[in-house]
């Protein structure tokens, strides 16, 4: 089946900062009293470590960045956000699958944009916390351009993880929201699993689960 990929063109031209969507995926050496802005410059400066380390192979670099995305990103909370309505109607199963699923294919999505940026910088602009959510304004700096960026952070039990990017004024769940409530629509949520299941396996089979050389 065909769908429109949820990353749009005018995103596409922002991928440089969707590096950072990774970087800010928080490590587990973030401390509970750091503020939101802490934590992104840490995260992020942990991920370009990783990066520049001439002794890791692809793979090895990959796991430790994957390390960093499964334990410090909130998928769950940027799956409610996604789905909105169509969440609470999802079975538990259907929940889980999808949160599963979800946070893989972001993590092959962008796994072969990574290790392209290493020399960015980033400005970091300022920070409001309201209660247990955050918002970080930054922009990353290119050679050609200055890109807007801003974190969406939610406090777990003393930790900022991430949820949502807003890049270029486009937020990155609004953006998986609008394509997946449309297949939900079309296919119901079970279309929508084997959507996410099929887009995942195809990149497998492309890419050996590997980033290309």
């Amino acid at each position: 089946m065909s769908h429109a990929r949820p990353i749009r063109d005018h995103v596409n031209t922002a991928l440089v900062a969707l590096t950072f969507l990774c970087g800010i995926a928080m490590s587990g050496a973030v401390r509970a009293e750091m503020t939101p802005t802490a934590a992104v410059k840490e995260a992020i400066g942990e991920v370009l470590v990783i990066l520049k380390n001439d002794t890791y192979d692809r793979e090895q670099r990959w796991a430790e960045i994957g390390k960093i995305i499964d334990a410090r990103f909130d998928f769950r909370s940027m799956s409610q956000s996604v789905l909105a309505s169509n969440w609470q109607e999802a079975t538990a199963e259907e929940k889980r699958q999808f949160v599963e699923f979800f946070s893989q294919y972001l993590e092959d999505t962008y796994r072969t944009k990574i290790e392209s940026y290493t020399n960015q910088s980033v400005e970091y602009i300022g920070e409001h916390i309201r209660k247990d959510r955050a918002t970080v304004d930054t922009a990353i700096l290119t050679d050609a351009a200055r890109i807007p960026v801003t974190y969406r952070l939610k406090n777990n039990d003393g930790t900022w993880f991430a949820y949502d990017v807003i890049i270029e004024g486009v937020s990155l769940v609004n953006n998986y929201r609008n394509t997946f409530n449309a297949i939900i629509k079309a296919e119901g949520m079970n279309g929508l699993l084997i959507d996410l299941e099929g887009r995942i396996a195809d990149y497998k089979e492309k890419h050996g689960g590997l980033p290309p050389e």
